[in-house]
């Protein structure tokens, strides 16, 4: 039988490493090596595999079988969700031949095998981390399913397709014209696109029913049986290859296989020439080689065709040694290399590669590298692409020993000088254009004089923060008159670029790492320096500040205000997960490293707790400088006489500075970093540039490696399988834990040495491990985590969860989405707004929000309030998919501006908002689910009256401030004004999740309360909520206000509680606490009240990805229904979080609470039920956790026993009737005698008249009481009495 890949074009199914519903999850166990594994067995297990391995394993689908069965292939490689030039990609198929199952299940052990050894075995691990392996177990899964085990002739029609054809019969050939119906044959339609689509260097199809490596070609023109040797270009090259994996196998080696239908059948050497042995028309390994420029062989594994399931693991031990060996030849044997563009150096794509006498072409990758195996020898290669002349051919040695071999030596940088701000910028863009595949340029802000801080990303996949990834970053020129960085960091910008492909360090380097390179922070100050040895002009900003004193400092030192260029790299630091980092300076030639100071502001050694790490990244940048590590660092100048032992220091051993970036980065991010002196000429000529970087570059190389020390890994949901971010990892004995990313990957440097790490996140349980890491690369630990179960009364629930459907699923996913590093910036960038802003007066106000309603019918609703003193409406804009519709189910969120009537920003912002969201519903996804998962209340102005009043680019001004009677609004929940009492409304309605005011004033996030008060209910909550949107803001998060005249200072994460800012009585979101128990955070958007409408863009920009992070934080929290035994729904239970604030369940029994993320205790009470208590974990990053409390009756009565009670109360109702009877009947006896009595007093009635009306004394009651005194009162005596 003769088997070869086929060509195939991925239909993808995208990867599925951390999206696997719970339902498509399996255990993982040991192989036993002992079983066949069906289809669904084996969609279950890859899967699996994709999601325990999601750093290197990637699964798709290629496109279906006929019976629809999908046709699986795992990428198995370092980023094995990225393309980039430098690794060639190899292939295996199995089962193409349905009956033929060994090639199915030894591809299933060489995945497993890939995978667990990876970071254990070093073969394994270069073999994956420099080829991009692709492995396909069945491309006939239809015809697997009709075989029979123990059939080893194939007789029960298992071999060809659910159509009955043959697949290695069917792809198209060179000698016979076949037609490839996709219809009958879907898999080699695939198989075929797939090829083709792909430029795979080698392969190997798996096949059964003897024991040979069989190589092209398979036919021959004249079609013989048998017997005509079928010579390809390449054949001494396919000998080879053949002969490789069959001398590693020890039944193939010895060319004897003895099968029983052909006992003395033998193939030299255990290989054979295809169409020698048999004609084999439309096969798929001859398509490979001549339409993919894919080097396949078949390998026939065994005799028996569907051998038992017993003799699995000796055919696995026949073929382990075999398969690897086979796939290490695609990256050491032949020549590899890069086509460049000669006037630019820009990468050619489908530039075609000749081999003088060999007829062969090989071609480029979009990346322009390309990959020629060849045997030792010289060859002459030739260069070919369209619309370039014809390349002269280069001559080459191929070593004996088949090793790797590159083109092309390291191009060094050309062009050294002093580049000035627009020099370096043109620099920059040149580069981005020309290398745009690998580089990506950014700002991160700008200087005091509007410069902007330009950042070149250098990646394979630039702009994507990859999985499993390290991110590094240099920054240079941070003292401007320090120019010696910035020149280097270009020169290295070029140098990556220019060899990346051909140089094998650099781009493995790129490959793995995603590189950062700021060259100025500072370019200010570079423009006003000039060459100078060891000035200070040009060193501060234009403000004067030092920029390398203006971080925060853990001594609280530093009171200077932050610049805005330190501001924007604090906003860059902490919105990227980087792990390494240098800071390049001028002025000595040392590496020092943190920390910088000590409190007592002495030189001493100020010892970290990585102290160990950054001795070994410092040295590594030294030991690579001479000059450096020699320790003398300005020999020949007089002025310095300093001695650095191996070329490095401790920062506050050598002297003190306050206020440090790399302190700060240390202190506050998760990232490393350093501090390198590199000469101490701060300012040298142009001419010595060349020296710098002769003297630095391979420091400069060597440092980025050391990102890629120590333990590596990622934290997982056990329960989902996706990755858990901002998970913490502790080391023992090092107080300096890290945390994971938002895919839950993580990176944390560690010196060579025995480990203890553990794992830990909200919500879960923790998991601890020891490593061992090596003393070069990294070791890979991943961690599992379980969640904590729920805790309903005391007693352990394995899961309170409803059942969710796919759309629930879709909506959560969603939610992550969004929470994640990137998720709202995506949003944000494909929701593009083309507003001209400007400031709007009432009645335009009322137009726009008309204007709304008019055009978005079905998604908004406008309704008035109430009227201002001077009668203008307070409107209230809600957007929902149901905007007249009561949805308790959905979380509703309000949006209020414009109770100063001063500070109109927010009321602009606010339209904006409303304007965005409704033009992007039914065009953005994301949009869309949002709205019509959410109840959106947009209160745009409040103080509609004090807004006409106020006058634009006043920033201090009280004018408009209060309502035309003079009262402030925010002070006035108590005797309203006709504005708040319309707001008070509202607000008592309840039903609201969450709501955010905008004011304006400063920047900075207040919580409740506004009032004096010594302790604050959920407090956590509050302020973690506020936390969200500062952190969203490219400046609020920073604490510093940049405000004039603040006298607040550093404001820690730009989250205070408002009676700390300005405490008074009566605001509003004291009320909305109180009395709407919704919470609610105000946001000052500004420091100037009424800023010119020119800064509106600015503004909007800066808030807009905060005002969506709380349309995303409003579905988080806890949520969830109250119900008695008989699923009926409790209205009003109150549900009592952390044994503190309350909440009510509304119509359905809904509720709804948010709450900051951790273990929290919920309480749900209602009459007559009882008491309910669970505790829930919250996420950061996901959707409300979501649970079902239902009610018992209440067991207790007055504190005694229901069933007490009871009985005793119907014993006493016994007793009780029982008395009446006899009440009765004694009373109707009496009855008689009172009412003759009675008539006896009206017949002598008149005789006594007089008598009466001279009584003095007594009641008319009294007098006859006496007269007629019975033995009790009547009832008509008592009616009459009390008529009297």
């Amino acid at each position: 039988c003769n088997d070869r890949p086929s060509a195939y074009t991925p239909h993808s199914l995208g990867s599925i490493n951390n999206s696997l519903p719970l339902d498509e999850q399996r255990e993982l166990e040991p192989e036993t090596y002992s079983k066949y594994y069906n289809y669904d067995q084996l969609t279950d297990l890859l899967k699996s595999l994709a999601q325990k391995y999601a750093n290197i394993a990637n699964l798709t689908s290629i496109g279906r079988s006929v019976e629809n069965r999908e046709l699986w292939v795992m990428r198995i490689t370092r980023d094995p969700t990225a393309d980039g030039p430098g690794k060639p990609k190899f292939k295996y198929v199995g089962n193409m031949h349905g009956d033929e199952t060994v090639s199915r299940q030894v591809l299933i052990y060489l995945l497993e095998y890939l995978l667990e050894k990876y970071g254990e075995e070093p073969r394994v691990t270069e073999l994956v981390d420099s080829t991009d392996i692709y492995i396909m177990p069945s491309m006939n899964p239809d015809g697997f399913e009709k075989s029979k085990e123990e059939d080893c002739m194939g007789k029960d029609e298992g071999r060809n397709n659910a159509k009955n054809v043959d697949l290695n019969r069917s792809f198209p050939d060179q000698f016979e014209e076949i037609h490839v119906n996709a219809e009958e044959m879907p898999e080699v339609a695939a198989v075929m696109r797939w090829i083709l689509q792909n430029q795979f260097v080698l392969s190997g199809n798996l096949h059964g029913g003897t024991v040979v490596a069989s190589y092209p070609f398979d036919d021959s023109a004249a079609h013989d049986n048998e017997g005509t040797y079928s010579r390809s270009p390449d054949d001494a090259l396919f000998r080879y290859l053949a002969r490789v994996y069959a001398e590693n196998n020890p039944v193939m080696k010895t060319g004897q296989p003895k099968c029983e239908e052909n006992i003395n059948e033998t193939f030299k050497d255990g290989i054979t020439n295809g169409a020698k042995w048999y004609d084999v028309a439309g096969g798929m390994q001859d398509f490979n080689y001549l339409k993919g420029s894919c080097l396949e062989i078949t390998m026939e594994l065994s005799c028996c065709k569907y051998p038992p399931s017993t003799q699995l693991k000796t055919e696995w031990d026949n073929n382990r040694e075999a398969l690897l060996a086979y796939m290490e030849k695609v990256i050491h044997i032949g020549v590899r290399g890069f086509v460049r563009a000669a006037r630019n150096d820009a990468p050619l794509a489908d530039a075609v590669i000749m081999v003088a006498g060999i007829n062969h072409k090989v071609s480029t990758s979009r990346f322009g590298d390309y990959y020629r195996l060849l045997l030792p020898g010289t060859y002459n290669i030739t260069v070919l692409a369209p619309g370039y002349n014809d390349e002269n051919p280069a001559t080459l040695s191929i070593p004996e020993s088949p090793t790797e071999t590159s083109v092309n030596s390291a191009i060094q940088p050309q062009d050294f000088r002093h580049h000035h701000y627009n020099d370096m910028e043109l620099f920059l863009q040149k580069f981005s254009s020309e290398y745009s595949s690998i580089t990506r340029l950014y700002s991160i802000g700008k200087s005091v004089q509007e410069r902007s801080l330009w950042v070149m990303e250098i990646s394979n996949n630039p702009g994507v923060h990859e999985f499993g990834e390290p991110e590094f970053k240099y920054i240079g020129n941070m003292h401007g008159n320090e120019v010696v960085g910035r020149e280097l960091l270009l020169n290295l910008i070029e140098y990556l670029c220019r060899n990346y492909g051909t140089d094998p360090e650099i781009t493995q380097l790129i490959n793995s790492t995603r590189i950062h390179i700021m060259p100025s922070m500072n370019p200010d100050g570079y423009e006003v320096s000039q060459e100078d040895i060891s000035g200070v002009q040009g060193r501060n900003n234009t403000n004067n500040y030092d920029l390398n004193r203006n971080f925060p400092d853990r001594f609280n030192f530093v009171t200077d205000p932050r610049q805005p260029e330190t501001l924007a790299v604090m906003n860059w630091a902490k919105s990227y997960p980087f792990v390494l980092s240098a800071n390049l300076h001028g002025g000595s030639l040392v590496v020092n490293y943190p920390f910088d100071d000590n409190p007592d502001n002495v030189s001493r050694y100020s010892k970290s707790s990585d102290d160990d790490v950054f001795r070994m990244v410092a040295l590594a940048y030294s030991q690579e400088n001479s000059q450096m590590y020699d320790g003398h660092s300005c020999k020949g100048m007089d002025l310095y006489q300093e001695y650095f032992k191996d070329g490095i220091t401790n920062g506050a051993e050598w002297y003190n500075v306050h206020g440090g970036m790399q302190d700060w980065n240390y202190i506050n991010t998760n990232c490393f970093e350093v501090t390198i002196e590199l000469g101490c000429y701060k300012y040298p000529p142009a001419a010595d540039l060349p020296k710098y970087w002769e003297r630095n570059r391979r420091s400069l190389l060597q440092f980025i490696h050391q990102v890629h020390r120590g333990v590596k890994g990622v934290v997982i949901d056990s329960k989902d399988g996706s990755g858990i971010p901002n998970a913490t990892i502790t080391v023992d004995a090092i107080n300096h834990p890290i945390t994971s990313n938002f895919a839950g990957d993580y990176w944390r440097l560690l010196v060579p040495g025995k480990y203890h790490l553990t794992a830990s996140a909200q919500g879960y349980s923790s998991v601890s491990t020891f490593v061992n890491v090596p003393k070069e690369g990294v070791e890979i630990v991943n961690f599992t985590l379980n969640r904590i179960h729920s805790y309903t009364n005391g007693q352990t629930t394995e899961d309170t969860t409803p059942v969710l459907d796919p759309s629930v699923k879709e909506f959560q996913s969603l939610i992550k989405q969004l929470s994640g590093e990137s998720g709202l910036d995506k949003l944000i960038k494909d929701t593009p707004t083309q507003s001209s802003f400007r400031y709007r007066c009432y009645s335009e106000v009322s137009e726009f929000l008309r204007g709304l309603t008019l055009n978005f019918p079905e998604i908004t609703s406008l309704q008035s309030l109430g009227q201002s003193v001077e009668f203008r409406t307070v409107w209230a804009l809600e957007i929902s998919n149901n905007p007249k519709v009561q949805e308790p189910s959905e979380p509703k969120i309000r949006f209020v501006a414009g109770i100063h009537g001063n500070a109109p920003v927010g009321t602009e912002l606010l339209l904006e908002f409303a304007a965005s969201l409704c033009i992007n519903y039914g065009k953005n996804a994301a949009i869309t689910r949002l709205i019509n998962e959410t109840r959106i209340v947009i209160l745009p102005s409040i103080n509609p009256d004090g807004r006409e009043l106020a006058k634009e680019k006043d920033c201090t001004s009280t004018a408009g401030k209060t309502n035309v009677h003079g009262k402030d609004l925010d002070n006035d929940f108590f005797e309203p004004q006709p504005e708040t009492r319309a707001v008070m409304d509202l607000i008592q309605e309840r039903g609201f999740t969450l709501s955010v005011a905008l004011d304006g004033g400063s920047v900075l996030v207040t919580y409740p309360y506004d009032k004096p008060v010594q302790s604050v209910e959920n407090a956590d909550t509050l302020r973690y909520l506020a936390t969200v949107y500062a952190n969203h803001h490219p400046k609020m998060h920073s604490g510093d206000t940049g405000c004039p005249n603040s006298q607040m200072g550093t404001i820690p994460n730009g989250v205070l509680r408002a009676a700390e800012w300005h405490s008074h009585m009566g605001s509003m979101k004291d009320f909305s606490v109180d009395f709407g128990h919704c919470p609610e955070i105000t946001v000052y958007t500004s420091c100037c009240l009424f800023p010119p409408a020119e800064m509106l863009p600015t503004l909007w920009a800066e808030n807009r990805k905060s005002l969506l992070s709380m349309l995303v934080e409003v579905h988080k929290g806890v949520r969830g229904v109250v119900k008695d035994k008989n699923s009926k729904p409790i209205v009003g239970a109150i549900i009592v979080l952390n044994g503190g604030v309350r909440v009510f369940t509304s119509e359905g029994g809904y509720f709804h609470a948010l709450l900051a993320p951790g273990l929290h205790n919920i309480e749900a009470v209602a009459d007559g039920y009882q008491q309910q208590s669970q505790k829930v974990s919250v996420s950061p990053f996901e959707a409300a956790s979501s649970i079902i409390i239902e009610f018992d009756m209440e067991n207790d009565i007055f504190g005694l026993p229901r069933e007490l009670v009871v009985a005793s109360a119907a014993a006493a109702m016994t007793a009780l009737v029982v008395t009446a009877c006899i009440i009765w009947c004694i009373c109707s006896a009496k009855s008689n005698r009172q009412k003759d009595g009675f008539h006896r007093l009206r017949q002598y009635r008149d005789d006594y008249d007089d008598e009466i009306r001279l009584m003095s004394m007594g009641s008319k009651k009294s007098l006859l009481s006496h007269e007629f005194q019975d033995e009790s009162e009547s009832e008509e005596d008592t009616l009459y009495t009390n008529k009297l």
